[in-house]
């Protein structure tokens, strides 16, 4: 059964719910949205959603290091 009162048409937040913040690239690990972008999702036009969304797949890359466990523990 399908309800088209509660169909939206709008853009879905990327949210994964893996809310970690790299240190160093600043995105989170889940989403790949900067803090501002997660924090201003709720205020943006649908235009601004769908350029943080399509604009996603490009930042995948700059999380590929990981950011420690043992290997880094046993560097310092």
């Amino acid at each position: 059964m399908t309800d088209d009162i509660w169909q939206r048409d709008e853009v879905q937040s990327p949210c994964v719910k893996i809310c970690v913040v790299h240190p160093e690239v600043r995105l989170c690990t889940g989403c790949l949205r900067s803090i501002d972008e997660i924090t201003q999702w709720s205020r943006m036009s649908p235009g601004e959603r769908r350029a943080v969304v399509d604009d996603l797949p490009s930042r995948a890359g700059q999380l590929t290091k990981r950011r420690g466990g043992r290997a880094a523990r046993l560097a310092r």
